[in-house]
């Protein structure tokens, strides 16, 4: 029996574990046991097959190893990394190839279990650069990724790429590789913010319109979000049939209720403190202008007892000429409106403090002018606490108004201000949308999620 050296490289050593099993049960069949073997090595055959499944996923502009919060990290990081460490526990091997943004990172990192990979590509300098830049740097991107599996003797069954950027560098692999099928994930669409964008600085150039279009005639399957963004894809690209819907997933055994007194003081704050929580990269679509107007009013009517605002994203200390524009004019509302004092920029903060952050908060409030799906409203009602979200894209289908919390319009902080302030002060309604959120969440166990994600590669690989 001969077994080919690029079968099992990468150190899947559980591929050699069901071969020899295999084995063993052919020569079951040699001795007579003809039925029950016949039937056992068709079994472990399925399992050799799944267990052997390799995917090449493509997170080409944001490692999905950084720290949350930054200026291109947040929901879709979250989203590659627990996938990743999903398919790893059912056995499927993958490699992240991200492109290479520091040179002092090793570029083979194995921080995500399972014998799976993170790979940090070198294109173009290794160290961020604009967005408008990095599309240049895609070929660069492929050929690095064709070398490492050149060099690691692998062969990819499924490319999964997520963002636009990764949809063209999954296209020219495919065509290297044979024609290996593509399943991409867009997380956000430009036609959308363009929707919403404010000023021209705001909007994205045509450069991402069409290179989106370009993922959506190649892609062997589009994966949604929701019903909201299958809708947006066909009423504003054209997409096809190619697109089924499988909602991000939750790691419910990290995200769970911490009793509100340990959180708190986890975090430093006392038993009686009131928190309401924001946790979200800091740009003009997520809203947080018309949260810390909300939070000017809520003042004025609970001034006997006062309620924080605690916003984790970005990097509120850096210093004035490489702070953001967005966390400059928010810092300059909070001085206008006079709610330094109670509003507090955190800064980035780790994932595995989020849920201490999540149980100690009264409310979690997305007040999004745009969300393909909303992670962390999720996350937050996986930890017991009632989420206030716009009712836009994703949110307007996750959160559900009067159960896991309330869904408003978008831009009115003096709705926002009232529902936060109901939340606040009837104690019943809160811990009854707190056991639904609980509840709701299981539905979204990142177990059930990836078997859906499995499901589609395993179609495509049969194709």
């Amino acid at each position: 029996m001969s077994i080919c050296p690029t079968a099992y490289s990468g150190g899947d050593y559980k591929g050699l574990e069901v071969i020899s099993q295999v084995f063993d049960v052919s020569c079951r069949l040699l001795n007579g046991e003809y039925r029950w073997s016949r039937y056992a090595a068709s079994r472990l055959l399925d399992q050799h097959q799944k267990i052997m499944l390799r995917v090449a996923m493509l997170s080409y502009h944001t490692c999905p190893l950084a720290t949350l919060g930054g200026k291109d990290t947040g929901g879709m990081n979250v989203y590659v990394r627990e996938l990743t460490r999903q398919l790893g526990q059912m056995g499927i091997h993958v490699d992240v190839f991200t492109r290479s943004q520091d040179d002092h990172v090793p570029h083979v990192l194995h921080e995500l279990g399972y014998g799976n990979r993170v790979v940090h590509v070198p294109a173009g300098p290794e160290h961020p650069i604009a967005k408008q830049e990095l599309a240049d740097y895609i070929p660069e991107f492929v050929e690095g990724i064709k070398a490492f599996a050149c060099e690691k003797g692998i062969r990819y069954d499924i490319i999964h790429s997520h963002y636009w950027m990764s949809g063209l560098a999954a296209a020219s692999l495919s065509d290297a590789w044979g024609g290996t099928p593509i399943v991409h994930m867009f997380h956000t669409l430009g036609e959308m913010k363009n929707r919403i964008a404010r000023s021209e600085a705001e909007r994205e150039g045509e450069y991402r319109i069409n290179g989106e279009k370009q993922v959506i005639r190649r892609a062997d399957r589009v994966v949604v979000a929701t019903l909201a963004e299958l809708t947006q894809l066909r009423f504003l690209y054209k997409a096809n049939g190619n697109m089924v819907v499988i909602p991000p997933g939750v790691d419910v055994s990290h995200f769970y209720p911490i009793p509100s007194d340990e959180a708190k003081m986890y975090i430093g704050l006392k038993p009686e403190d009131r928190m309401v929580l924001f946790v979200g990269r800091i740009e003009p679509l997520k809203g947080v202008d018309t949260l810390i107007a909300a939070m000017s009013r809520l003042q004025l009517s609970e001034a006997h007892r006062p309620v924080h605002l605690a916003i984790i994203g970005g990097d509120p200390s850096a210093s004035p000429e490489e702070m953001t524009g967005e966390m400059t004019r928010l810092q300059k509302l909070c001085d206008d409106l006079a709610v330094g004092q109670t509003v507090v920029f955190l800064g980035k903060r780790d994932q595995d403090k989020l849920p201490y952050y999540y149980s100690a908060a009264e409310v979690l409030v997305m007040p999004s002018l745009y969300e393909s799906f909303g992670m962390v409203a999720l996350e937050a009602m996986a930890c017991g606490t009632p989420v206030i979200a716009s009712e836009v894209g994703g949110l307007a289908y996750l959160v559900r108004d009067g159960e896991t919390g309330f869904t408003i319009p978008d831009s009115e902080p003096e709705t926002l201000c009232e529902k936060i302030a109901w939340l606040l002060n009837d104690r019943q309604l809160h811990a009854t949308m707190s056991q639904r959120a609980v509840e709701y969440a299981q539905d979204y166990a990142w177990e059930k999620i990836a078997k859906q994600i499995v499901e589609i590669y395993e179609g495509l690989v049969k194709k």
